[in-house]
């Protein structure tokens, strides 16, 4: 099993004077930590307008960063808004080739929708067709960075002429694709198109075995064309992080803080936002004094590196893939997580990290016939023949005459 660090970049009000540039820096720190240790992936998302909840707007600015800083460590959009709207597919395409070149093939591209009326109505995107555009999107991404040149696409969703979009990535035919998923029906969805899972929803063991057995049905069934020009046979579940040898001190420096992202998350769904006013961590601590706090239990992912590993080994045996870590959430301090990295790195990752060596080759081996399959089952865009290729005249006059 793999590990990765999940980046929303949160940062709860009230906000001081060079608060947000804080808030990069020691999120790259962090990432510096993780590539030195050993932690295999770093995951930023992308959101719009979400005060408090996620300042990660250019997630591609933010990963080109850790690029620079870092060496080995997975660098992955989780996610991406694929949808034209916010992203027209040729510059996510260029985007996403840009960062696998400067970073030396180390990008994972996840995709995504937007779920809140602040950044879906912020960019005019119909909640009723938004997932059907996401993939639409995801696949002529996709075309886009595997073909020369790309031959061009026409929906109400976006345009693109003949064009050959460069730069090309450097993991070929494209980097891995990945999906947001929240439930066991999306699992399916992101199964059947042969991209690798990104589940935001928390579950236990138990949740997750069942989350792993309809996702591996699916991906190995007869039923998977693949979205992409490859597949990404993957199951990464989020959870939180805050490990301390003394149970109540982890429980004090993370549960607070990670419990703040499900509390934020409800109300940008569900309550009336009024932009540049939001309050959620005061409505947060609002909401937590009128619960009944329950101890020192440790909670997913936080707690004693025994707590830890114990919790990992159930998620193993469940067949979950990776566990992204959501140490940068709430008030959590810079210090805190930088000293939970340190101390997973040392007491909890050396075991998991030899049997995942052992175990990736076998991995690969025993999907590798289902893979095949589901690649002989994509219906690829034609490649244009050289004299299928339009030329692109140099000026508008001449296009006229032409015309």
């Amino acid at each position: 099993m793999k590990f990765g660090l999940f980046y929303e970049l949160q940062l709860p009000r009230p906000w001081d004077e060079g608060a947000e540039q804080r808030l990069y820096l020691e999120a790259l720190e962090q990432i510096e930590i993780a590539d030195r240790v050993g932690i295999d992936h770093a995951w930023a998302v992308e959101h719009h307008f979400l005060e408090e909840y996620s300042h990660c707007s250019a997630p591609e600015v933010f990963l080109a960063n850790a690029a620079a800083r870092t060496s080995r460590i997975r660098l992955g959009h989780g996610i991406r808004q694929v949808i034209g709207n916010y992203n027209h597919p040729a510059r996510t395409a260029e985007v996403i080739s840009t960062l696998d070149l400067v970073s030396g093939g180390r990008v994972d591209f996840g995709i995504g929708e937007g779920a809140t009326r602040m950044e879906l109505a912020g960019f005019g995107v119909p909640a009723r067709t938004k997932r059907d555009m996401s993939l639409e999107a995801a696949e002529q991404i996709a075309n886009m960075m595997a073909m020369t040149p790309y031959p061009g696409y026409s929906s109400p969703s976006f345009e693109l002429p003949c064009r050959n979009v460069i730069p090309k990535p450097v993991q070929k035919p494209h980097p891995p694709m990945w999906m947001a998923c929240t439930n066991r029906d999306t699992i399916r969805v992101a199964a059947s198109h042969g991209l690798g899972v990104l589940a935001f929803s928390f579950v236990d063991p138990g949740d997750a075995r069942s989350w792993c057995d309809a996702y591996y049905d699916t991906i190995t069934g007869d039923h998977c064309v693949p979205l992409g020009h490859s597949v990404n046979p993957n199951l990464a579940m989020v959870t939180g992080f805050s490990v301390h040898p003394d149970r109540a001190t982890a429980v004090e420096r993370g549960k607070e803080h990670f419990e703040f992202f499900g509390f934020a998350l409800n109300s940008l769904v569900a309550s009336d936002t009024v932009p540049g006013r939001t309050r959620l961590w005061e409505r947060y601590q609002e909401h937590r004094a009128s619960q009944i706090q329950t101890g020192i239990e440790a909670g997913p992912g936080i707690g004693t590196p025994d707590d830890i590993r114990q919790q990992l080994r159930d998620f193993e045996q469940a067949g979950v893939d990776q566990v992204i870590f959501m140490q940068q959430c709430g008030r959590a301090r810079h210090e805190h997580i930088c000293e939970s990295i340190e101390r997973f790195a040392t007491e909890v990752l050396p075991e998991f990290a030899e049997r995942e060596q052992q175990c990736a080759a076998a991995r690969a081996e025993r999907l590798a016939p289902a893979v095949e399959a589901a690649l002989a089952r994509k219906k690829k865009m034609p490649e244009p023949a050289d004299d299928e290729i339009p030329v692109v005249l140099a000026s508008v006059k001449r296009a006229q005459v032409n015309n």
